[in-house]
């Protein structure tokens, strides 16, 4: 069986345990935090590393994560551990977020700029692109310094750039094309 049917398949099983227990809301909160934490190489060194037996590695979690996350995301944190598929974590959590951002109708958004956004300037944003898009959204963003300025939003298969470099490059084409 391939890694993505594997995820897929624990990904859309957690969603519905944690729909019929009316826990997706946490749940979901839970998974985010674990994505973010699988940035960090030390988390990944105790996910893949096969001298940590099953029993450490679950020990570690009970540690780390018990009263932090809800008992059903460290119980599914148990199984895979279990079931040795603790290299399918990452993008079974991006499978369980799709599967959520679906069900709650949320889009996901990018917004690419040259600089960290404030958190005023991220909400104004935010909202504006909810009201373009007549959508919720969940915005995440990227820093290009190569924009110059302006920045980027992505939905979907939408994009809007705004970048002075894009426009450097349009005004580039419309001088070579007169």
């Amino acid at each position: 069986m391939n890694e993505s049917k594997i995820s897929v398949r624990y990904a859309k099983a957690f969603f519905s345990l944690a729909e019929e227990k009316n826990l997706l809301s946490q749940v979901s909160e839970d998974v985010k935090l674990l994505n973010e934490l699988h940035k960090d190489a030390n988390f990944r060194i105790l996910l893949t590393d096969p001298v940590i037996s099953t029993k450490q590695k679950k020990d570690i979690f009970k540690n780390v994560f018990e009263g932090k996350i809800n008992e059903l995301t460290l119980r599914f944190l148990y199984l895979m551990t279990e079931n040795g598929r603790e290299d399918y974590l990452p993008i079974t959590f991006l499978n369980f977020l799709t599967l959520y951002s679906k069900h709650s109708a949320i889009e996901q958004a990018t917004i690419t700029s040259t600089y960290q956004l404030s958190a005023e300037l991220r909400a104004t944003m935010k909202l504006l692109i909810e009201r373009l898009f007549k959508t919720k959204i969940e915005l995440t963003e990227k820093i290009d310094e190569s924009l110059i300025g302006g920045f980027v939003i992505r939905v979907g298969d939408k994009q809007l750039d705004s970048s002075i470099a894009r426009k450097l490059e349009d005004t580039k084409k419309a001088l070579l094309h007169t």
